[in-house]
């Protein structure tokens, strides 16, 4: 299908506020940019949507989170989402992917629990997944007093924050109770991937490949390589005994490819997998709802996912 008219328009925007820029831009420049994006998504926040913030403790670290309960949601007992923002481990928080939470809780019916991780390079691998793993932890053991099903309790994220969310659900995957769900949304499975779209689609589609190169020189730590399962989830060697997964994908996303191929190693493994490849769309399409009216579709499809995974 051809690129949806409203995403190429987008895009072209993107490429003329580029138009001119000779240098890379900083750490600085990416954050506020990632930040920015959230302005794309401002007809979300007119969801009944209530929320609240709080934080965790975990050693030295502090972690922000943020808590979203529908009006669809019951009073106790209600299925709960873990959410860990993209941003290519060095951008995003709880307020950049505000809208896509509040959007994700409405439509599947569910509390919503954003996680506002360590970013790189001030805090390298393995800080982020380290926080993580803490809110994760915090979620399960406290899910009464936080009006959860323990039962029903699912693991989500988009990006690179998709990639926080497979490998914790791998870590995890012998948790007392088991996570109910994992949901990837445009996830980043392999660090420096080498498929056809990340060819194809290296340059002039949103994120790039020389972006991606420069997101996990950000992240890792010596010792680290990009086929190690610990940031490149796809080449875990066994990926049995996972969650059911439902992941979404985009046609002209550089990243559909590693989408597919995990979703077909997850099947091939036993698991309950499925990817949804939505036609004309561009990555991080959900989080632009104000520009690409296509993008209140796919979080419906997206919220329906949760719905029949928490049924």
């Amino acid at each position: 299908m051809p690129l949806d008219p409203f995403a190429q328009r987008f895009l072209e925007l993107a490429r003329a506020s580029a138009q001119g820029r000779s240098d890379e831009p900083s750490v600085t420049d990416m954050r506020r940019t990632t930040d920015g994006l959230a302005t794309f998504a401002a007809p979300e926040r007119r969801r009944h949507v209530e929320t609240s913030d709080a934080t965790l403790q975990g050693g030295a670290a502090v972690v922000p989170i943020r808590i979203y309960v529908p009006a669809s949601a019951p009073a106790k007992a209600s299925p709960g989402l873990l959410y860990f923002h993209g941003g290519g481990w060095l951008s995003g928080g709880l307020d950049s992917h505000d809208g896509v939470c509040r959007a994700l809780a409405d439509e599947g019916r569910c509390r919503v629990i954003a996680v506002d991780y360590r970013l790189a390079p001030e805090h390298r691998f393995p800080a982020a997944i380290d926080d993580c793993r803490l809110a994760f932890s915090h979620l399960m053991s406290q899910a009464e007093r936080l009006s959860l099903d323990p039962q029903r309790i699912g693991v989500a994220g988009d990006s690179a924050g998709g990639n926080l969310a497979a490998i914790l659900c791998q870590s995890e995957r012998d948790a007392t109770p088991a996570i109910a769900l994992q949901l990837l949304l445009c996830p980043v499975l392999d660090a420096l991937g080498r498929t056809a779209s990340r060819r194809d689609l290296a340059k002039d589609y949103f994120i790039e490949e020389r972006t991606m190169a420069r997101y996990f020189e950000c992240y890792r730590i010596d010792g680290i390589e990009p086929d190690d399962p610990r940031v490149s989830p796809l080449r875990a060697l066994d990926l049995s005994r996972l969650p059911k997964t439902r992941i979404h994908t985009a046609e002209y996303d550089p990243l559909r490819d590693e989408a597919l191929l995990y979703g077909e190693l997850l099947s091939r493994a036993g698991v309950d997998a499925r990817v949804t490849v939505h036609s004309g769309m561009i990555h991080h399409f959900y989080g632009l709802s104000g520009v690409i009216p296509y993008a209140r579709i796919g979080l419906a499809a997206i919220g329906a996912d949760i719905r029949e995974a928490f049924a």
